[in-house]
C-alpha cells in the first residue's frame, strides 16, 4: 500500500502537507509526524492549516503551521494532502491548486477515490496516524520519540482513547506498543485530549444537555449550539469528544447528532453511531463523509431547517 507514495516523496523535494479545515488531532499528528520524518530524509515539509485551531488540545500546535500557500512555488514541490480525501475540505479555493503540481492524498475515510500522483487510503484504519506509522515503517526508518508523541496523540483523539475499537484492533495495538516502545506515553496522550478545559466547556456542555431531544423511541439523540452560544462561550468551550461519551452511554440510543450554528447562514454537524446505523450514509445525502460511526459536516443552512431535514433523514432506519 505505502509503494506509490514512497514513490511520489523520493521523486520531489519540497512538500507542503494539508490538512483539512478545522483540524482535529489525527490531522494535525499526521502533518506534524510526517513532516519530521520527511525533514530527516533530506526533504524540506511545510504542514500547511487553514485553522481554525479551535480545540483545546491542539491549540499549541498553531504556530507550526503555515496558513497559505505560496504564490511561487519552489522547484520540485508537490503537495500532500491527509485526512480528507478532497481538495474542497482542506479549505482553500480550487486556484490555489496549481494544475501541474503533483498531488497526493493520504486518509482514512470513505470517499471516492480523488484524481492524484499517489493514493495512500485505507478506510479500515481509525486514524491517518496508522498511515503514516505504516509510511515511516514501511519505508524502513524508524519512528523517533517526537513522531512517536504525535502519532499516538493522534491516534487516541480518533479513537476516542481507543474505545471505538473493537476485536479486529490487533493491528492498531502493535502499532501502539511500538510507538510507546518509542517513548510515546498514553498518559500524557490522554491528559492532552481531557486536561486543561475551561469553565466555559463545561457551561457549554450543560446547556447542550439541557437541550437534548429523544427521538424513534429514544434510538436518536439530538441537541444544538447556536450564534449566541459561541459568543458567550466561544470557539474554546467545544468540547465534543467529551459531550458525545456522554450521550453515548444513554440506554437505548443508537446515534447521536449535534448540531453547531458557525454563521448566520451555515452549520457544521457532527454524528455518531453506537454500532448498528451507518451514519456515514446519512452525513453523505448532505454532502458530508466519514466513518460508519462517526462523520460530519459543513452545509449552508439554517439550524431549524437543518434539524427537521436530518430527523427526516434518519425515519427510515428507525421506522
Amino acid at each position: 500500500m505505502y509503494n506509490d507514495i514512497l514513490q511520489f516523496i523520493h521523486a520531489h523535494q519540497n512538500f507542503f502537507l494539508i490538512g483539512h479545515k478545522e483540524p482535529d488531532g489525527d490531522c494535525v499528528g499526521s502533518q506534524l509526524a510526517l513532516a519530521s520524518f520527511l525533514r530527516r530524509t533530506g526533504k524540506t515539509a511545510v504542514p500547511v492549516s487553514i485553522g481554525p485551531f479551535a480545540k483545546t488540545e491542539i491549540t499549541h500546535y498553531e504556530e507550526q503551521f503555515q496558513k497559505q500557500l505560496p504564490e511561487i512555488w519552489p522547484e520540485s514541490s508537490a503537495l500532500i494532502v491527509m485526512d480528507c480525501s478532497s481538495w474542497n475540505r482542506t479549505g482553500f479555493e480550487d486556484s490555489a491548486l496549481p494544475a501541474a503540481l503533483p498531488l497526493a492524498y493520504i486518509d482514512h475515510h470513505r470517499a471516492p477515490a480523488p484524481a492524484a500522483s499517489a493514493l495512500c487510503i485505507d478506510p479500515t484504519l481509525p486514524a491517518v496516524t496508522c498511515l503514516v506509522q505504516g509510511l515511516i515503517e514501511a519505508s524502513g526508518s524508524t519512528v523517533q520519540k517526537a513522531e512517536a508523541d504525535l502519532l499516538l496523540f493522534g491516534l487516541c483523539t480518533d479513537t476516542g482513547f481507543f474505545r471505538h475499537l473493537d476485536a479486529a484492533s490487533s493491528e492498531v495495538f502493535a502499532q501502539v506498543s511500538r510507538l510507546v516502545a518509542a517513548g510515546a506515553s498514553p498518559k500524557s496522550s490522554f491528559y492532552m485530549m481531557n486536561g486543561g478545559k475551561s469553565v466555559a466547556s463545561r457551561q457549554l456542555m450543560g446547556l447542550a444537555l439541557q437541550r437534548l431531544e429523544a427521538h424513534y423511541d429514544g434510538r436518536l439523540l439530538f441537541t444544538w449550539m447556536d450564534l449566541e452560544d459561541q459568543k458567550k462561550y466561544g470557539l474554546a468551550g467545544r468540547d465534543s469528544d467529551m459531550l458525545y461519551q456522554l450521550l453515548m452511554t444513554i440506554e437505548g440510543m443508537e446515534a447521536v447528532v449535534v448540531i453547531r450554528q458557525e454563521s448566520e447562514t451555515a452549520c457544521t454537524v457532527g454524528f455518531r453511531s453506537l454500532d448498528r446505523v451507518d451514519v456515514a450514509a446519512i452525513a453523505a445525502t448532505f454532502g458530508g463523509g466519514g466513518h460508519r460511526l462517526a462523520a460530519g459536516l459543513f452545509i449552508e443552512e439554517q439550524p431549524a431547517r437543518l434539524r427537521e431535514r436530518i430527523l427526516e433523514a434518519f425515519r427510515p432506519l428507525f421506522s
